[in-house]
């Protein structure tokens, strides 16, 4: 059984992604970041479900670079942009370098425990505004992931070219509970239906003939 790291943020794409590596028969170390974001709840999901899986998983503390990768609505006071993804003013949620930074640590990770691949969630959903989902970025990670170390490490993105619908899909075959995933931007009690992860996530279940099970403040598509 070959060891493998997974950027487990505990949001729904991440959820998918940590149970299709177990599916596919990994040992699975789960790697989840605290670098500052508003919405840190997804963490304490990520570690109720790490836990009742039983497998390792561990939050690394990197939110001291918050100062260093500001100017975004995920790690600063700016207000958070509503709508679709596609909308010019979602570009307001990049967080700078953000993945080039995880993927790094994963793949340090990795190569710590004799693992030769990181598991990483990216999807087509996420191409038109974050540039680091992108299969150019991926494959250019992964490039230079295969040479950085005496070990090569490679990038595994199986959802690359997915939909959030898909990748719903996907998960519902693999009989997943998806209340056990949190997606949302805000840091409230329940969804607030409003920000573009919410959005995307509300249209993906309808895509898939589903209401999310999560607890949502309006569940309307903007």
């Amino acid at each position: 059984m070959s060891k493998v790291v997974v950027i487990y943020s505990g949001g729904m794409d991440s959820f998918t992604l940590l149970h299709k590596a177990i599916k596919d028969g990994h040992e699975v170390h789960a790697l989840s970041f605290n670098y500052g974001q508003r919405h840190v709840r997804e963490l304490v999901v990520a570690r109720q479900v790490t836990e009742e899986l039983g497998i390792a998983h561990e939050v690394v503390d990197i939110s001291a670079i918050q100062g260093l990768i500001a100017n975004s609505a995920l790690t600063s006071d700016m207000d958070m942009p509503e709508g679709h993804y596609a909308e010019a003013n979602m570009k307001q949620t990049v967080v700078p370098n953000r993945n080039m930074i995880l993927l790094s640590l994963a793949i340090g990770k990795a190569v710590s425990i004799g693992a030769d691949k990181v598991y990483y969630g990216a999807h087509g959903g996420d191409h038109a505004i974050y540039p680091d989902c992108r299969p150019e970025f991926v494959k250019a990670m992964n490039a230079v992931s295969m040479v950085a170390n005496y070990e090569p490490v490679g990038i595994e993105s199986p959802y690359l070219m997915a939909t959030k619908g898909e990748i719903l899909t996907d998960g519902l075959k693999m009989g997943l509970d998806y209340s056990k995933s949190w997606t949302c931007y805000q840091g409230g009690e329940q969804a607030c239906g409003r920000c573009g992860a919410c959005q995307e996530r509300l249209e993906a279940f309808r895509e898939n003939g589903l209401e999310d099970p999560l607890p949502y403040l309006t569940r309307e598509i903007l």
